[in-house]
């Protein structure tokens, strides 16, 4: 048994938020206020690149939390 289409969309529809693109919104983030936003293992980063990173991550925000695991 085949189901009709709808014939209008769903209002649900209109509470889902739109898709974000977030590179765009680092790249506007960094041209308009100069903020960088970049992990560690960013594939598109060298290692010696990398290493800065987290040189400067760890000098500006401490080094990684120690959780008590053994990994």
């Amino acid at each position: 048994m085949k189901t009709p289409q709808a014939q209008y969309p769903s209002p649900l529809g209109r509470m889902q938020g739109e898709r974000v693109d977030l590179d765009a919104v680092k790249q506007r983030g960094w041209q308009d206020q100069h903020i960088l936003v970049v992990s560690d293992d960013d594939e598109r980063l060298d290692v010696l690149e990398r290493a800065v990173v987290r040189k400067i991550g760890n000098r500006l925000y401490g080094g990684p939390a120690k959780t008590g695991r053994h990994d």
